[in-house]
């Protein structure tokens, strides 16, 4: 056995860093912490704040959010059910880091769009100039 381990690396296949890349780089895992960013909310607020998310993919990574110790659960045990979810310590630490790459999206949009634009443009003229030799 080697005991010379060396230091993580997210190029490494076997580095579990890359499922927290993984995690992360879900658009619907950044949308639901940065939400939870603003305060902690319940599930209908959530469902509200982030338009398109269904109920049954917010549950699913609620509860990745929660097993992976980004998210707290907070249920009050009353009837009717009454669930607070809010970011954890490490949660909060990663909410910083997604809120500069929210506002880099927010800001860089449309750059983005005329470059799809203009590659899909060219994509389509070349198909049709390769089709008319």
């Amino acid at each position: 056995m080697d005991s010379h381990k060396k230091d993580p690396s997210v190029f490494d296949a076997d580095c579990s860093a890359r499922h927290a890349l993984e995690l992360v780089a879900s658009k619907w895992c950044t949308l639901i912490l940065s939400a939870l960013a603003e305060h902690p909310m319940r599930n209908g607020a959530l469902l509200r704040r982030i338009d398109g998310i269904s109920q049954k993919m917010l549950t699913q990574t609620l509860r990745e959010l929660e097993r992976n110790g980004l998210v707290l659960r907070e249920d009050k045990q009353t009837v009717p059910p009454h669930v607070t979810y809010r970011l954890s310590q490490t949660g909060q630490s990663l909410s910083t880091v997604l809120l500069t790459l929210d506002r880099w999206a927010e800001q860089n949009f449309p750059a983005l769009d005329r470059a799809k634009a203009d590659y899909d443009l060219r994509q389509s003229v070349g198909h049709k100039s390769s089709r008319s030799v």
